[in-house]
């Protein structure tokens, strides 16, 4: 358990790196043209990019937390 829980773990901090990245530092989001409404037009993909930021955090630190427990708890000596 401990292991696919740290696979998830590292593909939660590589996707929140890359939803970081992504935006842009005035808020502009993906910078990209397009309609002026809309999911794609720069204030949509901002929203969009500043929900998921939230969401992967989230994820992030809550399963921070539980690995922590997990790895205090594990004996020393066993393999799962």
């Amino acid at each position: 358990m401990f292991p696919f829980l740290l696979v998830v773990h590292a593909i939660i901090a590589a996707a929140l790196v890359t939803v970081i990245l992504m935006q842009r530092s005035e808020g502009g989001g993906l910078g990209m043209g397009g309609s002026p409404s809309g999911l794609m037009s720069a204030r949509g993909a901002a929203d969009f990019l500043t929900r998921m930021t939230g969401i992967l955090a989230t994820a992030f630190v809550g399963l921070s937390i539980v690995l922590a427990v997990l790895a205090s708890t594990h004996r020393s000596g066993s393999v799962d």
